[in-house]
């Protein structure tokens, strides 16, 4: 490989959440860090050099987005999913989360109910609520290891819901979503009036063979009736510049979300949010493609060492990213024993299955994006702490 994923870079006292948030979080900063949803692979080369190059230039002053960040997003969402997109169609934002915030914010009223699946990534629903709105959930059913989604159910609650938040690919189950099941979800909300807010930021850590396919891109009624969220911050380790962007094809959508962001000014990027996409998208696919094998690797090794060693933990082997749900519950703990087992016991940091929904009760999330021999270290801490149960 042209690029090193083994290396074990340090990360402790640079302000890391994964490291420096260990102490106030769990009460101890010895835990080896898999919970937070970034990488512990060096951002790529070409990304930094394209900070260096604009820190040359020591007038950090207002900046706006070229005619190059828009093609190198046009040209990416065409090569790497076959949808071609317009300039106009393209918005900035400063994160998937904070773009779905204000999409909740302008598209519903306090009161509105809005639609999520859980177990799904807790923002949703705490970004509903925190705004005053109703959340409804369509909780995922996992069978034979894989997620999916209880249509006959969905169309039941959907019924008074103004959005639906989607998670696709799913995070943390880790499905990627077909091409059928999009269409139906798309036709329900469409016959609803229900606004569907699809968030892709994993989009781009699509594992081979499954292919990611953007819920406008399904079809028309999916079209018109959608904004997405994407952005290469997941997939180009390089969450801490909050640069994102939605992508909304109906204008009347469109100009609503639009109204609301202009309106606070909230559609402005930093000077290193807009080359650092133009870096990402025009030198980046040499690099994903390695770093996905490498993961692909790491998800392999952590699923034959679970079945080998510690068969009561049984991980949901992800379609897309990074992230390994692991489900404890044949280990029959409660809530807090569970906790104490990764933490005091194994000495490790990962995310609890419960704050993505009581249907994540008895799951634990595993960041699965480090060196593989951290990863190992992880497994054979979680190991010997395993057969003292």
């Amino acid at each position: 490989m042209k690029y090193d994923f083994d290396e074990v870079i340090d990360r402790r006292h640079t302000h890391a959440i994964k490291t420096d948030a260990l102490l106030p979080r769990w009460g101890r900063d010895d835990l080896i860090p898999l919970w937070v949803a970034d990488m512990d692979f060096r951002t790529p080369p070409f990304v930094m050099d394209a900070l260096r190059k604009r820190c040359e230039h020591e007038i950090l002053g207002y900046t706006t987005p070229g005619e190059d960040y828009y093609r190198a997003i046009e040209n990416w969402v065409d090569s790497r999913f076959g949808w071609k997109i317009q300039k106009d169609e393209i918005l900035f934002c400063p994160g998937v989360v904070p773009g779905i915030t204000f999409s909740v914010l302008s598209m519903t009223q306090p009161g509105d109910k809005v639609l999520i699946q859980p177990p799904v990534y807790h923002p949703f629903r705490w970004v509903v609520e925190q705004n005053g709105r109703e959340v409804v959930t369509n909780p995922l059913i996992l069978e034979n290891g894989i997620y999916r989604m209880d249509t006959d159910h969905f169309k039941k609650v959907v019924s008074d819901c103004k959005l639906f938040i989607l998670c696709n690919p799913h995070n943390p189950g880790g499905i990627v979503w077909d091409v059928e099941t999009l269409k139906e979800i798309a036709e329900i909300c469409y016959e609803n009036g229900t606004i569907v807010v699809s968030d892709e930021i994993h989009a781009d850590l699509t594992l081979p063979p499954y292919k990611h396919h953007p819920f406008a891109t399904v079809s028309e009624k999916a079209r018109m009736n959608s904004i997405t969220f994407m952005s290469p911050s997941k997939a180009f380790n390089m969450a801490g510049l909050g640069s994102a962007y939605s992508i909304i094809i109906n204008k009347n959508i469109r100009d609503c979300y639009r109204r609301f962001v202009d309106g606070g000014e909230l559609a402005e990027g930093h000077i290193f949010a807009y080359p650092s996409v133009v870096a990402a998208y025009s030198n980046g696919v040499e690099w994903l493609n390695e770093c996905l094998s490498y993961i692909q690797k790491n998800i392999d090794f952590t699923i034959d060492f679970c079945r080998d060693n510690m068969p009561k933990i049984v991980p949901v082997r992800p379609h897309a990213s990074y992230l390994v749900f692991l489900d404890c519950r044949d280990l029959d703990l409660s809530h807090n024993d569970l906790i104490n087992l990764f933490v005091e016991g194994a000495h490790l940091a990962l995310n609890d299955g419960a704050i993505f929904g009581h249907e994540g009760d008895g799951f634990m999330r595993l960041n699965v994006a480090t060196p593989r021999t951290v990863l190992a270290k992880a497994l054979h801490q979680l190991r010997d702490a395993y057969i003292k149960i």
